[in-house]
């Protein structure tokens, strides 16, 4: 039996580690049910997200858009799309779209005032903090470069830290993820503002290997499907904002490659 992979380390906030646990339960569950051979019992949280969708045995996690489009080394199957039902996302398609946060007191009103100053962004490859960021910007950049510097944070939690340390100015930060902080550590979200909101993206895709069978793909959508609409774990999936999904592959992630072909046509292919 081959030892698999599972990991939902996308959004998994230490205060919503025990709903992604037995959400998962619940799954594993489904999945041995139908069948489905070396399920791990347990989720993934010792290897970084980057290492896990190059992995060949991983059987499910949740992986960003944007290198899923722009890099040929995460070898990949979309399996769905998530419904959030939290602010900035709609409960009638699996889309979300980023904030651009700053600080509250900063005295800048719109987002053309922030030309010069200094932006963070968790990862280059990230499409929620760079490319509906440039999305954002594209219109009124004007030149290829807009800011005066721009860090990478390594996380959209970093991200915020950065603007509220006042060690950045501006970032974009998916509004699954700026909902989960607001609830969790509002200390940390208090002093910024929203200052734009981007264009709409496909969600977080939930993803498997390359190698994963028809069959077991069929079975881990059942399982989605089942999961979200289960009534014992509505607590769970409200401490998540799952409001439910939709089967995909990876053609629903067209309207990513879209945000950046228009970022490039303004002018503005990098974020700077």
């Amino acid at each position: 039996m081959t030892r698999l992979v599972a990991s939902l380390g996308m959004y998994d906030h230490p205060a919503q580690q025990g709903a992604n646990d037995r959400i998962w339960s619940a799954i594993v569950r489904i999945l041995r049910t139908r069948g489905v051979d070396g399920v791990p019992g347990v989720l993934d949280r010792t290897r970084h997200v980057h290492d896990l969708w190059r992995d060949p045995k991983l059987l499910f996690g949740q992986a960003c858009g944007y290198p899923l489009i722009t890099d040929d080394s995460p070898a990949l199957q979309v399996i769905a799309l998530p419904i959030y039902d939290v602010p900035g996302s709609t409960n009638s398609a699996a889309t979300h779209a980023s904030v651009l946060v700053a600080r509250a007191n900063d005295g800048h009103r719109s987002l053309v005032d922030y030309r010069d100053t200094r932006a963070a962004i968790n990862d280059p490859q990230s499409n929620t903090g760079m490319n509906l960021f440039r999305a954002t910007l594209a219109p009124i950049a004007e030149t290829n470069v807009f800011f005066a510097s721009v860090a990478h944070t390594g996380s959209h939690r970093a991200s915020v830290a950065a603007i509220a340390a006042a060690d950045a100015d501006i970032a974009a930060i998916d509004t699954v993820t700026y909902a989960t902080l607001i609830r969790h550590e509002p200390d940390l979200t208090a002093p910024l503002k929203i200052v734009a909101r981007s264009p709409a993206s496909p969600t977080l895709p939930f993803v498997t290997s390359a190698d994963t069978s028809i069959d077991t793909i069929a079975a881990l959508r059942l399982a989605l499907q089942q999961v979200m609409t289960d009534p014992r774990l509505a607590d769970d999936r409200a401490m998540l904002g799952l409001a439910g999904i939709v089967i995909a592959d990876a053609d629903a992630l067209a309207p990513i490659r879209a945000l950046e072909h228009t970022a490039i046509h303004f002018g503005y292919p990098d974020l700077r």
